[in-house]
């Protein structure tokens, strides 16, 4: 088949290149691939440290697709010669004092009942793992919550691509996607994968902003951390090269994510109290970009109805879960641009249980902005 997709974050990449391998004619459009929200991604694969109350359909799906990395990742990198920098040394889950452990624990009540595997740690235990720790109250260790690096896995996928990508913005036509001269690309299939600025095709997708901060420092932590600090929420994630990933802020804010200087401070000061050697770390980029939110923080993964032949399937309203939720996204994706079975743990996040806008003919396309955590 011949298959338009537009957007070219890292759940849009992922979408093409899972069609590409299955032997399908491609092209990918945006203006800016990899620019959007990949660009500020943390990478963390981490559906168990996102694991909340009355999410247990979001919890299942991160599940699967983060069971779906390692050979994701492997393949990736033996396929363009890219480290994507996945990391599997566990995540720990932080509580800087009484109060902010209590609210850690409330998570692992969900853990237990699906079946993932976590062990407490009290405050010796916790610093005796993670030695750069200051006193903390306590942690849970979470040994199947993972990480990669979300531009290195982008710069891989877009050297699988090629020329399949076009850097150019692109609007749904009866007939495929045009552009704004009135050229036309005529295809079988559309794939919306614009991220945040899907709202305009589905008012059920909002922009959340968020910052990360890249630092620089020689002792970083030996795996994730995902805390909360005085009731401050704060991750940070260690890299090759000695960086640093310190996130990420969340504000529901419509106009151009900028990063501002409150939030800079209050994760940076929250980063610091967690991690004191951060005090001497070098900072290295501000970044600043929005989250595509939903009603029930899933995805919408599915066809949505539309006047003419094209088959239009929306990959868009990750959240905090675009890197992590990639791998599974792209199968699910082309299950459906093949008319094929979809996933059954991927079923509950069709399109319509929003009663999404299904009319795509003048809908304005976007450049490619998909979430990441």
């Amino acid at each position: 088949m011949r298959v338009a997709v537009i957007g070219a974050g890292i759940v849009g990449l992922a979408c093409a290149e899972e069609l590409v391998r299955c032997g399908h004619d491609v092209r990918v459009f945006d203006p800016d691939p990899g620019g959007g929200a990949t660009r500020a991604a943390a990478g963390m694969l981490a559906p168990a440290g996102e694991a909340w109350h009355g999410e247990t359909g979001l919890l299942r799906l991160g599940v699967a697709s983060a069971r779906l990395w390692p050979e994701y990742a492997a393949r990736l990198q033996a396929a363009s010669g890219v480290d994507v920098d996945l990391r599997t040394e566990g995540t720990l889950l932080i509580g800087q004092d009484h109060d902010d452990l209590q609210q850690v624990r409330r998570t692992l009540a969900v853990l237990s009942t699906e079946g993932i595997a976590f062990r407490e740690l009290d405050r010796r235990e916790a610093r005796s793992d993670e030695p750069t720790l200051s006193r903390v109250a306590g942690a849970v260790l979470v040994p199947e919550d993972h990480n990669v690096n979300p531009r290195l896995v982008a710069e891989a996928l877009l050297r699988l691509l090629g020329d399949r990508v076009i850097r150019a913005r692109a609007t749904v036509r009866d007939g495929g996607v045009a552009f704004a001269n009135g050229t036309e690309f005529g295809c079988d299939a559309v794939v919306v994968a614009t991220g945040a600025e899907a709202r305009s095709l589905v008012p059920q997708v909002r922009p959340v902003r968020g910052e990360t901060i890249r630092l620089r420092v020689i002792d970083r932590p030996s795996r994730v951390l995902r805390a909360r600090v005085h009731g401050e929420t704060v991750y940070v994630v260690p890299r090759a090269g000695g960086e640093v990933v310190v996130g990420a802020s969340e504000e529901e804010h419509a106009s151009e994510p900028v990063a501002t200087l409150g939030a800079v401070v209050r994760l940076l000061h929250a980063a610091r109290t967690l991690v004191p050697g951060l005090e001497s770390a070098e900072v290295v980029e501000i970044t600043a970009r929005h989250r595509p939110g939903t009603p029930d923080n899933g995805p919408l993964l599915g066809p949505v109805e539309a006047p003419g032949p094209v088959r239009r399937v929306l990959a868009v309203g990750h959240y905090r879960g675009g890197v992590l939720l990639a791998p599974l996204t792209a199968q699910v994706v082309r299950a459906h641009v093949e008319g094929e079975h979809v996933p059954a743990v991927a079923r509950p996040f069709g399109p319509g249980r929003f009663a999404a806008r299904q009319d795509l003919t003048h809908a304005q396309g976007t450049q490619g902005r998909d979430a990441a955590s």
